[in-house]
């Protein structure tokens, strides 16, 4: 009963929408009416004038066509002369006639893709047929309006019978007439319109006529009305039970989905991922089945409400007008995508052929990357930004070939949305661009690879990603630090692993030692520290540089040759080692000039463990002046 109770709640404002709708497009058509109307009463008006015009000289014609046959017809027979130039005169007035029909028509003929006329209505607002001309002083829409008004009081006759209506010849027009009086007449510019006979379409009118009468009769009847009356509480006890039905259906989907749980329904998983476990999956589809069920609710009683607007006559047009709101657009867009198929067809080749020749260039790209493919002064790492490049040009060529194919590409709205986005494309990815083609500039350029030693402004690490975008580097504290490409540009770049397989990579350290110890001493003491640190290379051997001459020391430079930069923290540390370890061996102090101001009195610097056993510190050195004493 609750389920019922709703759908009568939607059934009503279904109802009160579509009303609203139909009052709607009742005002617009009744404005677009107004319009039609006046465009329509100007042209039937420069038709009259020029009808008039020829309905004057017709009526004169006929005056004189009737005195030349009362002429002939009072000639005695001996008078041959005369009656035979009276009878040519006829006959010229008769092709005059035919004449002027013959114009008349061309001239209705002219009329008919652009003129409307005004509808004769029937009893259920439905048009029985249309009034073009004029007739005497009224217009065709007076004429319109009398004969709607006329028709409309037939049925007033309980007696009336088809019968009832007969047809009267009069001098210009053929009249139809009922017992009650005129109904309406049929002129000769009525059957031009028709292109037909006045007695043709006089026929025709009468039975139009009588037919809607009858037929209204029929459908006002008592009994018909019962049994409109029984086949819509029909429909409606028959929606009622539908809707009752797929209530008690989808109760029972629902139920049959949570017994499920944990059994059929396990959830849905995307490798280790779990998108949904079983409560969410029986959630959504237990949505999903409400959604359904009042979607087919809405279907139910879309398809009811215009059924039982159909069985009355009255509502008929009003059931018609329902079902076109969803026909008419289906009917539309199926007419549409079967226009719109050959361009179809057309975008779907075009993508082929694209999808082939893109397929054509990844094949180069990885038989470059392979080295199978070698192309002078092109590298294999160059492979695939090219191919990036390439791929992004293909893809713009090909929508530029498709767009004049793509449904609405030509109308204003289309082609502004794309300059909007365009406009908005161009300057919200400014910086992004930048950085773009800064990093297909450092691909070209081939300042580093992925794994080299670097240093980029007063980042140093090791390269680990190069993106169109950014480029990270990882330092030997693992830290990942991004930089913009456009900063990598703009910044010095030192790559120390680039020479390092070829000629090796040279480190060297500064040490300070006084003027005490020989130059050769300490240049032999700074190479033998070198070449025991691990990963130095031994040939080439390592070398000292005397880097400057100060006021109370010599700083010596040790370069030596390495192959791994990326472990330049350790070497450098490990040689460190070994300089202090071989200085302290030879008996070499490394003094700053601090320690040579307090010499006298302390502790020599290297450690004890270097030292003989009986070393003693110096004591102080004092020199006394006696004669300065006396």
């Amino acid at each position: 009963m609750k389920n019922i109770k709703t759908i009568l709640i939607w059934t009503v404002l279904l109802f009160a929408t579509q009303t609203y709708f139909a009052q709607q497009d009742s005002v617009k058509t009744t404005s677009d009416s107004t319009k039609n109307d006046s465009l329509n009463a100007l042209i039937l008006n420069d038709y009259i004038k020029k009808i008039a015009e020829i309905e004057q000289q017709r009526i004169a014609d006929s005056i004189q066509k009737a005195d030349l046959e009362q002429k002939i017809n009072s000639l005695t027979t001996t008078d041959n002369l005369k009656k035979e130039e009276l009878q040519q005169k006829l006959q010229a007035l008769n092709e005059k006639e035919a004449r002027r029909i013959a114009q008349k028509k061309a001239q209705i003929d002219s009329l008919r893709h652009t003129a409307k006329g005004f509808p004769v209505i029937g009893f259920f607002d439905d048009t029985l047929f249309m009034v073009y001309s004029k007739l005497a002083s009224l217009s065709a829409k007076d004429r319109a309006e009398i004969i709607t008004r006329r028709i409309s009081d037939l049925p007033d006759n309980f007696l009336f019978k088809p019968d009832s209506l007969f047809i009267e010849e009069s001098e210009t027009t053929f009249d139809i007439l009922s017992s009650n009086g005129p109904v309406m007449s049929i002129c000769e510019n009525d059957a031009i319109w028709e292109d037909t006979t006045m007695r043709a379409l006089a026929h025709t009118r009468r039975q139009i006529i009588a037919d809607a009468v009858m037929k209204y009769k029929q459908e006002t009847k008592l009994t018909t009305i019962l049994k409109e009356v029984a086949l819509a509480l029909l429909v409606i006890l028959i929606t009622g039970v539908i809707i009752y039905y797929i209530g008690k259906f989808s109760q029972w989907i629902s139920r049959q989905v949570i017994g499920q749980k944990n059994r059929l329904i396990k959830g849905i998983k995307i490798k280790n991922y779990t998108l949904f476990d079983a409560k969410r999956q029986v959630s959504a589809i237990l949505t999903l089945i409400t959604i359904v069920k009042w979607l087919v609710y809405l279907l139910v009683i879309y398809v009811a409400v215009p059924t039982l607007f159909g069985i009355f006559p009255w509502t008929k047009n009003f059931a018609e007008t329902l079902f076109g709101y969803i026909l008419n657009p289906v009917k539309k867009i199926a007419m549409d995508l079967w226009g719109y198929l050959p361009n179809l067809i057309t975008i779907i080749i075009i993508v082929a052929v694209f999808r082939y020749v893109l397929m054509f260039v990844k094949f180069l790209k990885t038989e470059i990357e392979k080295e199978n493919l070698q192309l002078t002064g092109f590298y294999p790492d160059w492979a695939n930004p090219t191919y990036q490049i390439v791929r992004v040009l293909i893809f713009a060529f090909m929508i530029v070939v498709i767009f004049p194919y793509l449904p609405g590409s030509d109308s204003p709205v289309f082609q502004g949305v794309s300059v909007f986005l365009g406009f908005l494309f161009t300057f919200g990815s400014a910086g992004s661009l930048s950085n773009i083609v800064a990093g297909l500039v450092l691909t070209y350029m081939r300042l580093f690879v992925i794994g080299d030693r670097v240093k980029i402004g007063e980042v140093v690490g090791d390269v680990i990603e190069k993106s169109l975008l950014v480029t990270r580097v990882k330092t030997i504290k693992n830290e990942i630090i991004s930089i913009p490409n456009s900063t990598v540009m703009n910044s010095h770049t030192i790559n120390y692993s680039s020479e390092t397989h070829q000629d090796g990579l040279i480190i060297h350290s500064t040490v300070t030692i006084g003027y005490d110890v020989p130059w050769k001493d300490m240049h032999q003491i700074l190479i033998d520290a070198a070449l025991k640190t691990e990963l130095i290379l031994k040939d080439p051997l390592p070398f000292v540089l005397q880097t400057s001459l100060d006021d109370f020391y010599v700083s010596y430079q040790i370069n030596a040759y390495v192959r791994d930069a990326n472990k330049q923290a350790q070497i450098y540390s490990d040689l460190h080692q070994n300089i202090q370890d071989v200085c302290n061996e030879r008996g070499v102090e490394i003094l700053s000039p601090h320690y040579r101001a307090a010499r006298d009195g302390n502790m020599i610097t290297i450690p004890a463990s270097y030292l003989p056993k009986d070393y003693k510190a110096p004591g102080f050195q004092i020199k006394i002046d006696k004669e300065n004493e006396k």
